[in-house]
């Protein structure tokens, strides 16, 4: 599993347990989905995140638990962001992601532009 595929899948889990996760309770649930990675490694990640802001350990408490330190949806609206500044022409970037979105998710861009 490469970095950013751990991290991903390590920031999905700590969405779906606002309660906070173990390193050790992430990589039984990340074997469920294939060959665990090792405790270590997911150390390594929960370390990457948290020095990117993503990531926070819980108060308290031995083991210590992490929470996600930003929503599913900032974090997307980030991606986002972070992919159209990287686009030499950013107008045309938008103009063929408007032109394939939906009806319904015109409209409700339209009501947030406005």
């Amino acid at each position: 599993m490469t970095r950013a595929r751990l991290e991903g899948a390590v920031m999905d889990l700590l969405w779906d347990h606002a309660e906070g996760l173990t390193a050790a309770e992430i990589r039984t649930l990340l074997h469920r989905e294939g060959a665990p990675p090792a405790l270590t490694t997911v150390h390594t990640a929960l370390t990457r995140l948290a020095a990117k802001g993503r990531v926070r350990p819980a108060e308290g408490g031995r083991p210590r638990r992490f929470r996600a330190a930003v929503t599913r949806e900032a974090h997307t609206a980030e991606l986002l962001r972070d992919l159209l500044g990287s686009a030499p022409d950013r107008e045309a970037v938008l103009a063929a992601f408007v032109g394939g979105i939906s009806e319904t998710d015109s409209a409700a861009l339209r009501r947030l532009l406005d």
